[in-house]
């Protein structure tokens, strides 16, 4: 099937590694995909999917790309790095109530020269669209133009990053000889889980394909996830029809909110670096990665044998969470 060129931007295939000790304790194979080493200054799930993104920005003959987030965005700051290893204009509209202290993925932004736009938290909410929008049309006027990336680059053409990733999977189980019958991804804006449910339903991989929300509902994603995935059919030649029966989200997981945490959330992500070696962040994976412990213990993995965590990354959200976790308060 042909599907949208993209740049390669990222490093892969990026390794898969089974997580010993936790699978001894749940009496699983777990095993981990580590999206995390994609890239240093591009590290996370948000590349794959920037790959075909930028792609088709550069062929719009783009000169600046506008994206949005949260003040810790993993997906800006991997928007800002791939622009300028492309030689294209970075502009982020992060979601503050106020100019925060430069922290994490924040000071990445400013460090690699970003435009960094502030928005209220309500008129974000409400209204980024249409800000982003504006932005457009001004640069027009000046005779440059501007290609906008939804939050999380979870829209039509960014959804074959993980289409294209459900594939490495395959040839990686071939090479291993291992058969994952789970595929496990958090859900934040949606986009990552809906590439993996594409390529396993047009090319029949039988994968139970589950997602953990770290924000809003499991009815929110649902619509969401089958919106995403109706975009990317007009990049191919043969339309696809989904349905609610080819997903499978969980129930939510995110606590106090978006990249809010509680200090038992920020615990199991410490525990999980002392037993594993690996580290978790406190807005994506270590909310989904302990929800998916605690779904174990509710029997819904009762039918899995071989489960595969997909590490989506955001170390670099662990910096501004530095006074909250108070290392030497917790275990």
């Amino acid at each position: 099937m042909n599907i949208p060129k993209k740049i390669e931007l990222c490093n892969k295939p990026t390794r898969i590694e089974k997580l010993e000790k936790t699978s001894k304790k749940y009496n699983k194979n777990i095993f981990l995909k580590r999206e995390d080493e994609t890239g240093t200054e591009t590290s996370g799930n948000k590349i794959r999917k920037l790959e075909f993104c930028l792609k088709e920005a550069i062929e719009q003959k783009a000169t600046h790309i506008l994206t949005c987030g949260g003040i810790e965005s993993n997906h800006a700051r991997s928007t800002v790095a791939a622009c300028r290893k492309v030689g294209l204009n970075p502009i982020v509209f992060l979601r503050a109530g106020e100019v925060p202290s430069t922290s994490g993925n924040h000071f990445l932004d400013n460090l690699f020269g970003a435009e960094v736009n502030y928005i209220g938290i309500d008129e974000f909410n409400s209204g980024i669209d249409d800000i982003m929008k504006e932005k457009v049309e001004s640069l027009a006027k000046e005779g440059m133009k501007g290609y906008i990336i939804p939050m999380g680059a979870s829209y039509g053409i960014g959804n074959f990053g993980y289409y294209s990733v459900m594939k490495e999977i395959i040839e990686q189980e071939k090479l291993s000889n291992i058969n994952f019958d789970t595929i496990v991804t958090t859900i934040g804006s949606g986009g990552t889980y809906a590439g993996l449910v594409m390529a396993n339903k047009i090319h029949s991989f039988n994968k139970t394909i589950v997602g953990i929300p770290i924000c809003d509902s499991k009815e929110f994603f649902e619509e969401q996830v089958l919106n995403i995935l109706e975009q990317s059919n007009k990049y191919l030649e043969t339309p696809v029809k989904y349905s609610r029966s080819d997903l499978k989200i969980t129930k939510d997981f995110a606590g106090l909110g978006y990249a809010l945490n509680t200090e038992k959330e920020l615990q199991f992500i410490k525990d999980f670096a002392m037993t594993e070696g690996v580290l978790l962040d406190p807005t994506y994976t270590g909310k989904a990665f302990r929800g998916m412990t605690k779904l174990f213990d509710e029997n819904f993995f009762d039918n899995s044998k071989n489960i595969l965590f997909i590490h989506t990354g955001g170390v670099y959200g662990l910096f501004s969470k530095q006074t909250q976790i108070q290392i030497n308060r917790l275990k």
